[in-house]
Parts: C-alpha cells; sequence; structure tokens
C-alpha cells in the first residue's frame, strides 16, 4: 500500500467524531498492528503518530478521572448532583447565560474543561454531546435590561438559581463555581476554578458558552457594526470605537458603557 493511503487512513481514526474519542484507541492500536511490520522510513513515521495519539487518549483519561473526582466522592451521599456556571458577566452588551448540567453516572465525556481552554470548534462538538446524552440540562438568562436594573451581581446569582430550579430531576447536590448560589435549598459545594476541576461544572460553563456566543452571533446580524459575532458584547478595542460613533444599541448594557459614549 502507497504510503500516502495508509496516512490518510490514520487520519480518517483521528477525525472520528467527539463521541467516539475513547474508540479511537483501539483503532489506533489495531492500525499500528497492521502496519508494525512495514520497515519504510514513512510508515514507521506514521505508526509513531498514531503511537502518540494513544499517549494523548491515555493522558485525557487520566485528566477526566480527575475530573469527575467531585463526582465520584458524593454520589453515595448525592445521587443527583448538578453543576453550574455562568457566563457574561463582564461584556458590555447582551445577556448573562448560566447552565445547570446533570450528567449520567456511567458516561464521560472527552475534553470536558473549562470553556475558555477549548476551541470554537470543540465546544460546539461537546455541547451537542452534552444536549445529548445529560439526564438534565437547564439555562438561567437575564437580559442587559436586568443587568442594569439590579446589577450583575444579583443578575448572576439569580440566574444561576433559575437555571438549577429549572432542572427536570430536582438534584441532591449542586457544584458551583467559585461561590455559592443564594437561595437554594439543597446542598452546594463551592469549587474554586470549578469549570477546571468538575465535570458537571464544566459542562455547565461549555454548554452556557455556547449558548450565548450563538445568541451574540444572531445579534450582530440585527444590530451590524458593533462585531457582536466577534466580540460576543465584550470591551474590545473595535466595539469600543463602533460605540464612541454609533452609540448604544438596544441590547448594550447602560451601566456599562456610560463612559465610553
Amino acid at each position: 500500500m502507497k504510503i500516502v493511503d495508509i496516512k490518510s487512513e490514520l487520519s480518517e481514526i483521528v477525525k472520528m467524531p467527539v463521541e467516539a474519542y475513547f474508540q479511537r484507541k483501539v483503532h489506533l492500536q489495531e492500525f499500528i498492528k497492521k502496519y508494525e511490520a512495514d520497515d519504510r522510513a514513512g510508515v514507521v513515521k506514521i505508526c509513531q503518530s498514531a503511537e502518540k495519539t494513544i499517549a494523548e487518549i491515555d493522558a485525557e483519561l487520566i485528566r477526566l478521572d480527575g475530573m469527575y473526582f467531585y463526582e465520584r466522592e458524593n454520589r453515595n451521599k448525592y445521587p443527583v448532583i448538578c453543576g453550574v456556571d455562568e457566563v457574561g458577566r463582564g461584556p458590555f452588551a447582551g445577556p448573562i447565560v448560566t447552565a445547570a448540567v446533570i450528567l449520567p453516572n456511567d458516561i464521560c465525556i472527552p475534553y470536558l474543561n473549562d470553556s475558555k481552554k477549548l476551541s470554537h470548534q470543540k465546544r460546539e462538538e461537546i455541547y451537542d454531546l452534552i444536549m445529548e446524552k445529560a439526564v438534565s440540562v437547564s439555562f438561567g438568562i437575564h437580559s442587559e435590561k436586568t443587568i442594569d436594573e439590579i446589577g450583575v451581581g444579583k443578575a448572576d446569582s439569580d440566574a444561576m438559581k433559575n437555571a438549577v430550579l429549572g432542572l427536570s430531576q430536582p438534584p441532591d447536590l449542586v457544584l458551583v463555581d467559585a461561590f455559592p448560589i443564594p437561595g437554594l435549598s439543597m446542598k452546594q459545594i463551592p469549587i474554586i476554578k470549578g469549570d477546571a476541576k468538575s465535570a458537571s461544572i464544566a459542562a455547565a460553563s461549555i454548554v452556557a458558552k455556547v449558548k450565548r456566543d450563538r445568541f451574540m452571533v444572531e445579534m450582530d446580524e440585527k444590530y451590524p457594526g458593533y462585531g457582536f459575532a466577534k466580540n460576543k458584547g465584550y470591551g474590545s478595542k473595535d466595539h469600543i470605537e463602533a460605540l464612541k460613533k454609533m452609540g448604544p444599541c438596544e441590547i448594550h448594557r447602560k451601566s456599562f458603557i456610560h463612559n465610553y459614549i
């Protein structure tokens, strides 16, 4: 077989969808076994690349095992556990979006991490997988108008509370990033940088981020000129220049931008 065809065969394995991530290892092992006797330098190099990918999968499994620590440690006492996170505290425009996610006990979703550490494409893929596999997902959203009326801190905590209460199954335990959520009766465990330490919080951070980003892309079409599709409402240099030139639109947070108009 030509080296280019062998390389293409490996590429197809590596490009398997995220949901088949852990099955890649078996396919890679079979691939190496198939070509390990071929002593052509190009084939040897391709097999070494496959071995490197296996090592990356093993490392991801170890990392993910750590991400499930809080869920694993508390599952016996609190059978139903949700993770909660938010996105959108700091932007000049658009809503705060929070999410609460209950993951099933018998699934390990690859790449679960702080949403900011993932590429746009990876977030989109994992969002679809979480929405398909999760026991329940709920969103809490407060508009820029509410943020202006009650303040970003109150809007944030209120939206997180709404996300938890909106779950189809009431959780026994809430894992939350950084600070406990006021007004909830169930047990909470606040975890500093929780979106990088808890699978449930990471899942919440990803779905909240994707939902808000998609909304801001829609707003870019409705309110062109501010660059919402790119900056997602955050105060980038181009966004500030557009504010000075055009003034605010309906989804700008007036309490955030008064120094720029």
